[in-house]
């Protein structure tokens, strides 16, 4: 994210710093009114005070903020307070909104997402017949905007400036919808991963989903409180009839919240879920070892009996098995005999797996006689 070099502590009250990385800033102007539209690439501003002064609503939007020539000029041409110029440059501001005495000046991030979640900020200043546009770079989720407007359709042409406001931000609310269906999808699979295969790559992946999940939460929240504030405190740049569709936009944040929300318990529960799932695994493969070892005991010590070197010929008792014709069959056929009782003990138990047990009393064919007998 450009912009993320800040004023020295202590630099007076609106201290512009460009970020090295920080793009030129390219300039396009929308103005518009019921019966035309024009869209341009500014060169020279002063141009603008043309389209001002001829259409109802202009759009004038800047991508970069490389040259603070640049912007201390549409600070001076549209006087923005020097403090919003400032959070203009430096772009890490949460969403918010303030009132001054020309313009409503407003912070939204748009959601952007690559292999990580980031969110880029959007400076949006609302005056008299003017929507003041500022991005980090080009490239956003605005295109629907501008294809209504090319189009006509609805009733963006017919509205004002603030109507344009309102058609931003609801663009740029309802774009996190798609991305945060996929962080859905991810939650899904990694459930699925972690019942299946569970494995030290996948507690990384559920690690960068919930940071991910956490940028949403940073970025929707304070939305929630600016669209919340659009409503709550009646600007003078928004009339009673655009101030309704506001509220649509904070419905939208408010399902937002919730979905990530839900996603975020879920993701907390994968990390219980793959250690249980790592334990449980762990506790079948010790059980399997356990029986195995079991089994060899009483083996090893058969063998380790026929293994003792006593001399038959020097009495009777000493390990007579020895001269037996079907001695060692027998050896083997004793082994066998106590490997087989044992499994079989062990199956009866129900530790070489799952068996399943009826209950006591059902027997097949008795569904019909038991529902009559409780009748």
């Amino acid at each position: 994210m450009f912009g993320t070099e800040r004023p020295p502590p202590g630099s007076p009250p609106g201290t512009l710093i460009a970020d090295s990385r920080a793009l030129q800033p390219v300039v396009r102007i929308m103005a518009y009114d019921q019966k035309q539209l024009v869209e341009e690439e500014i060169t020279d501003f002063a141009a603008l005070d043309d389209f001002l002064e001829r259409f109802a609503v202009s759009w004038i939007n800047v991508d970069g903020l490389g040259d603070l020539d640049a912007i201390r000029w549409f600070g001076e041409r549209f006087n923005i307070h020097h403090l919003a110029l400032e959070d203009v440059v430096n772009v890490h501001q949460r969403p918010k909104v303030e009132e001054y005495a020309d313009q409503t000046y407003i912070v939204t991030r748009m959601p952007m997402f690559h292999e990580r979640l980031e969110t880029e900020q959007i400076s949006i200043f609302l005056g008299k017949g003017y929507v003041l546009t500022f991005q980090e770079r080009p490239g956003d989720c605005l295109d629907p905007v501008r294809q209504r407007l090319r189009s006509q359709r609805g009733r963006i042409r017919a509205n004002g400036e603030d109507y344009l406001t309102y058609a931003l931000l609801d663009t740029v609310i309802d774009s996190y919808y798609p991305i945060l269906e996929s962080h859905g999808e991810r939650v899904e699979l990694l459930e699925e991963n972690i019942l299946d295969h569970p494995g030290p790559d996948l507690i990384a992946d559920v690690h960068v989903l919930k940071s991910d999940l956490l940028t949403f939460r940073r970025a929707i929240w304070p939305q929630r409180e600016m669209i919340n504030a659009l409503i709550r405190d009646s600007s003078p740049h928004v009339t009673e009839s655009t101030a309704i569709y506001f509220r649509d936009c904070y419905d939208h944040t408010i399902q937002l919240l919730d979905m990530v929300e839900t996603y975020r318990e879920i993701a907390s529960g994968l990390v219980d879920l793959h250690f249980s799932s790592i334990s449980t695994r762990m506790n079948e493969i010790m059980k399997v070892l356990t029986i195995i070892a079991t089994i060899f005991i009483p083996l090893g010590f058969v063998a380790g009996v026929y293994g003792m070197n006593f001399d038959s010929s020097k009495s009777p008792l000493n390990m007579p098995e020895l001269t037996w014709y079907w001695g060692y069959p027998f050896a083997l056929g004793l082994m066998t005999a106590i490997a087989g009782i044992m499994l079989y003990f062990f199956y009866r138990r129900g530790w070489l797996g799952s068996r399943t047990r009826k209950p006591a009393g059902a027997e097949p064919g008795t569904r019909g006689s038991d529902e009559k007998g409780r009748n």
